[in-house]
């Protein structure tokens, strides 16, 4: 008797969830067309940070492309929605930086470019030194190091890197400077400084041994120049040369010298940070300052004083009142004053940062224009990507 029920019971579970099936497939089927889109409060969340008075919120970013599979909502990153809302805007260019706007892009794409700026776009730098005499308080290893974290003003794509030629140190991928200053008795103290250094297009001019060379031979020196630099028609309309020349390297008293020869090759940040051909490279994202309310007369007054850096202004809206308005929402640095003194300010003001809106700045040190800078990172980065597909194909 067990037996027979158990089975009767297990049939009837069955059927039952046969006929559930069936209702859920029609239900689903009777809905009307789920919505491409999220709604408003899901969509700020994905897509804005909210700088609370307390702390931001909604800082992570979502990457699972079914996050919102529920909703009939694709999350996934396709290569023509990117084309189609990725774009570079140049907001200020001058010789030293550059600021430009990255939109459409997501905050790990973005620090990987500020890495590249730093750690792998090549420079030339000084990376080593003959000194032939120094009498002077700096020692030879500081006075080393000065040299080495001078900007030289020279196109790294014209080189090669020392390890591609050996220990060759020729015209394509050495640079010799030449310093020799002497303070004469009974002179002042004098300062030595970054114009002292001077090129020599033909190579080092320091004998490697200290054995003489017999009568009429030349001395061998630390490099082996086939030609002048400055003979070569890459180097005819890009100069040689120190990007600053009033830099400090060391101060001589009476009777004091300094004789030497420096060497500038090229590398990489990733190496030391005297090839990296940035002062500084960074990103924020940019400020969004929306008025939940209107805010009129003495509290705009209010609002417009609380801000340090003059995001909001005051407009005349007729009948003798004011209403404050976002001016200049880019400048806001999101110190929070505004939303300060009370919730009653945050259920005016939301303050915000848009996560795909990335304003860039480059700080060049010199050695590359910094739209060169920008172009080259690129390059690296494509590299990169290209590197992976190749891996993974």
């Amino acid at each position: 008797m067990s037996s027979s029920s158990s089975s009767s019971s297990s049939s009837e579970d069955e059927s039952m969830s046969e006929q559930s099936n069936e209702l859920g497939l029609d239900f689903i089927l009777s809905l009307d067309n789920v919505p491409s889109k999220l709604p408003p409060h899901l969509e700020l969340f994905k897509t804005r940070v909210l700088c609370n008075n307390d702390a931001p919120v909604h800082t992570d970013t979502v990457q699972y492309s079914g996050a919102y599979a529920i909703m009939g909502v694709d999350n996934s990153v396709r290569l023509d929605s990117f084309c189609e809302n990725f774009k570079v805007e140049v907001k200020r260019l001058t010789d030293s930086d550059i600021e430009f706007d990255m939109i459409g892009i997501d905050p790990a794409i973005a620090n990987a470019f500020r890495r590249i700026l730093i750690a792998e776009v090549p420079t030339m730098a000084i990376e080593r030194v003959y000194i032939a005499n120094n009498t002077s308080v700096v020692q030879d290893e500081v006075l080393s190091h000065r040299l080495g974290l001078i900007p030289i003003r020279a196109d790294p794509r014209l080189f090669e890197y020392p390890e591609n030629a050996g220990d060759d140190k020729n015209e394509k991928n050495t640079i010799v400077f030449k310093l020799h200053v002497r303070c004469q008795v009974g002179q002042p103290r004098i300062t030595v400084k970054s114009d002292k250094l001077k090129w020599l297009p033909n190579g080092s001019e320091l004998p490697c041994e200290d054995v003489k060379p017999n009568a009429g031979s030349k001395p061998k020196t630390f490099t082996s120049f086939t030609c002048s630099q400055d003979s070569l028609p890459e180097f005819s309309n890009n100069s040689i040369g120190l990007t600053y020349s009033d830099i400090i390297l060391a101060k001589l008293g009476p009777g004091q010298e300094i004789e030497l020869e420096a060497h500038a090759v090229k590398g990489t940040g990733k190496t030391h940070a005297k090839w990296s051909p940035v002062a500084t490279t960074w990103y924020r994202m940019l400020p969004e300052v929306v008025l939940l309310k209107d805010v009129e007369d003495e509290l705009a007054e209010e609002l417009k004083n609380k801000c340090p850096v003059n995001v909001f202004d005051i407009e005349d809206i007729g009948k003798g009142k004011r209403r404050a308005k976002v001016a200049r929402p880019r400048d806001c640095t999101l110190c929070r004053e505004c939303i300060r003194g009370g919730k009653e300010w945050e259920d005016r003001v939301s303050l915000r940062r848009v996560k795909n809106h990335f304003i860039f700045t480059i700080e060049s040190t010199g050695a590359l224009p910094p739209e060169v800078l920008f172009t080259e990172a690129v390059k690296i980065l494509e590299d990169k990507c290209e590197r992976v597909i190749t891996e993974l194909s």
